[in-house]
């Protein structure tokens, strides 16, 4: 199984640093963002990746390179203009190849084993998901009995944690260009194609300065 990490967002808030810094490689415990993931995806098994990238995209080609001092080959997806998370995926595919693939979004932190992604996916799309953070309170999804649905008002939700294993048949009819995942993964919902999983361990969507200091914190603590 190949995996993608999505690398190609800005990062405005988190400005000063990402004026001259592509938001993966600001740091946290004195490493890049997107280098704790390539090695959890190493030591999980994952040697095969496929990285996107729009701002300041060179300089993490630069600092991963071909991905050999991490025991892994890295191929790279560069976007003229960001095209959102399916844009992006979709114009990876044919770097990422007919099977299921792993995608993780680049600015997140986390400990969650990538390991338990390697099995076969029988659906559309598996989904890894957190409860609520303060700072996205209603939540994304609904999780029941292993199927993942969207959320309803007043009903318990979990917020999609940017961890995902998807086939690429998800992305059927889709056109090259902007657009976002989401509303396929609806669609596929709605056909009962999505499945999921809870997972409460550490995660972080680092998105801003306080989440970042929130990082270096769990860090600090032995994380």
């Amino acid at each position: 199984m190949k995996a993608m990490i999505l690398a190609a967002g800005k990062g405005e808030r988190l400005r000063p640093l990402t004026l001259h810094t592509p938001k993966p490689l600001v740091q946290a415990g004195g490493q890049p963002l997107i280098e704790y993931h390539v090695r959890a995806l190493a030591a999980a098994g994952f040697d095969e990746l496929v990285i996107n990238h729009a701002w300041l995209g060179q300089q993490i080609e630069d600092y991963l390179g071909d991905g050999a001092r991490f025991g892994v080959r890295i191929d790279y997806s560069p976007e003229g203009e960001p095209l959102e998370t399916g844009g992006g995926i979709f114009r990876a595919l044919p770097l990422l190849g007919e099977a299921p693939f792993l995608v993780v979004n680049g600015d997140i932190w986390t400990d969650y084993d990538f390991a338990a992604l390697r099995r076969p996916l029988e659906e559309q799309a598996h989904l890894v998901l957190v409860d609520n953070p303060a700072h996205h309170p209603r939540g994304d999804f609904r999780l029941d009995a292993g199927r993942v649905t969207d959320a309803v008002d007043g009903q318990p939700s979990l917020t999609y944690s940017g961890i995902a294993v998807l086939e690429p048949a998800l992305f059927d009819g889709c056109q090259p260009g902007a657009f976002k995942l989401a509303p396929l993964l609806r669609r596929a919902m709605a056909a009962g194609q999505v499945s999921g999983e809870r997972f409460s361990g550490r995660w972080v969507d680092v998105g801003t300065h306080e989440r970042l200091a929130d990082v270096e914190r769990l860090l600090a603590e032995g994380a």
